[in-house]
């Protein structure tokens, strides 16, 4: 088994890697410095092995697009009273390899020996596919 262990999580409301990095660059000023932060209702029970070198994929239009090195767990408490988890996250997105997924609730964790890639050096600043094309290269492997 790996040391550490990756989050997966549908990025909701996003449609592009540009949308969640504009949602993120709007809410900088409620940050520490050089983070992002991402709530969410359960709190990991395997901690310490996310928090061992895992990171949040970002799952977008039902493709795994991008991820952020998570850096942090720490009790938020909303509005409603409630005790939630907010993953501190680094603040650079990371590009990777287009991988599909089924839609899900919540989040799951994701074994690093199944995570994709991250994009190779000099790919990472190339435009993003059209999501239905991305899919399409992902199902049959080319991408």
């Amino acid at each position: 088994m790996a040391e550490f262990v990756n989050i997966l999580k549908l990025c909701v409301g996003a449609d592009s890697i540009a949308d969640l990095a504009n949602w993120q660059a709007s809410q900088r000023h409620r940050w520490p410095a050089d983070r992002a932060m991402h709530v969410t209702r359960m709190w990991p029970k395997r901690a310490p092995q996310v928090l061992d070198g895992g990171s949040l994929y970002w799952v977008i239009k039902g493709l795994v697009q991008c991820r952020q090195k998570i850096l942090g767990l720490e009790q938020a408490t909303e509005g409603d009273g409630i005790t939630r988890c907010a993953l501190i996250l680094d603040s650079a997105i990371v590009r990777t390899e287009s991988a599909p997924r089924r839609p899900f609730q919540g989040w799951r964790y994701l074994d690093p020996s199944e995570a994709p890639q991250d994009l190779a050096r000099g790919r990472e600043r190339e435009e993003a596919l059209p999501p239905a094309l991305a899919q399409a290269l992902a199902e049959i492997g080319l991408r």
